[in-house]
């Protein structure tokens, strides 16, 4: 039920003492209204350290103190004292300095847990490939993110045909460089923008990054305004942002409601293509695709609708082409 001028959901659970539960026991929570988050009201343990645990995650930043996390969480000091020092003592939390603390090498395994198990190479190979053959004369990658040394981007897949990458112009060095910044690509820039608004504004409170095509936002107030375009809309097009040469189409890839990569689409800037609506469109299917496979459940059938009705695809396309030609 709906707890009156706080905007949170509640489950109540009403088990009798010394019996099973039944179907009358729990009352479900009706679903909240789309975009809020769930603050469920509960009281048991683990609750609290779940509760707890995803302060760290809302908060973002290096470490927190004790009276940060108790306020995120909503708990009292005393449970959150409680919660952190038993943290402290199985590893899953690490004290740094004098009463702050930050997520220990644990939630890392267990990040590594979740995704080792996400469905194999059809995840992202048949969607790449398909998208390319869409796109024709495109060169189709998947870019996962990752935070080692802080948020950046890393290729994961690719479909380039008989393709070796040299008509791209760019050296092995600055693939490097470019994979250290989201700043320095379209891909890069549609994950930056689903980044937690902490570490986005750590990301953009930089220096201009340095390399990238002539296409690249320098400018961090021009960049927040393409951000906010990306949320959005659902994609981004880069006028030879990654390389001269060559415009680029991308869009995000979310795994439930965590963006977890991007799909980008590199077609040559002056080559004959599709109409920029048709290029945006395929890319969004590769992704939408994408998340969909990564949502299966391990060993079940993976299956992903490619079709819309015509007047849905036809009004999706005017939409796109407004947004593009601005």
């Amino acid at each position: 039920m709906p707890v009156p001028g706080t905007g949170v959901y509640a489950v109540r659970n009403t088990r009798t003492p010394g019996r099973g539960l039944t179907g009358k026991d729990v009352a479900i929570a009706p679903q909240p209204p789309a975009g809020n988050r769930v603050i469920r009201t509960g009281t048991n343990h683990a609750e609290r350290v779940f509760r707890v645990q995803q302060a760290f995650t809302r908060l973002g930043g290096a470490s927190h103190s004790l009276a940060e996390l108790a306020r995120e969480s909503r708990l009292d000091d005393s449970t959150v004292h409680r919660i952190l020092q038993s943290g402290v003592e199985h590893g899953t939390i690490v004290r740094v300095g004098r009463g702050r603390y930050r997520l220990g090498p644990p939630a890392a395994r267990l990040a590594a847990q979740s995704l080792f198990h996400v469905p194999g190479s059809d995840c992202t190979t048949v969607p790449l490939r398909r998208l390319r053959q869409a796109a024709t004369p495109g060169l189709a990658f998947f870019y996962g993110l990752t935070f080692f040394g802080g948020a950046r981007r890393e290729c994961i897949d690719m479909a380039v045909g008989d393709s070796d990458l040299t008509e791209l112009g760019i050296s092995p060095r600055q693939v490097v460089a470019a994979n250290r910044c989201l700043r320095l690509s379209t891909p890069g820039r549609v994950m930056l923008a689903h980044l937690p608004r902490v570490h986005r504004e750590q990301i953009l409170s930089g220096p201009p990054p340095v390399g990238g095509g002539p296409g690249v936002y320098r400018d961090a107030d021009r960049l927040r305004a393409s951000l906010a375009h990306i949320r959005e809309h659902g994609f981004a097009i880069g006028r030879e942002e990654c390389t001269r040469g060559w415009n680029t189409f991308a869009t995000p890839v979310s795994w439930g409601d965590v963006v977890v990569g991007a799909v980008a689409l590199l077609i040559p800037a002056h080559a004959p293509h599709a109409p920029e609506e048709r290029l945006v469109a395929a890319v969004r299917r590769a992704g939408a695709e994408i998340g969909t496979r990564m949502g299966q459940w391990q060993g079940s059938p993976t299956v992903v609708r490619h079709e819309t009705s015509g007047a849905a695809a036809a009004e999706s396309a005017r939409k796109i082409t407004q947004l593009t030609k601005r």
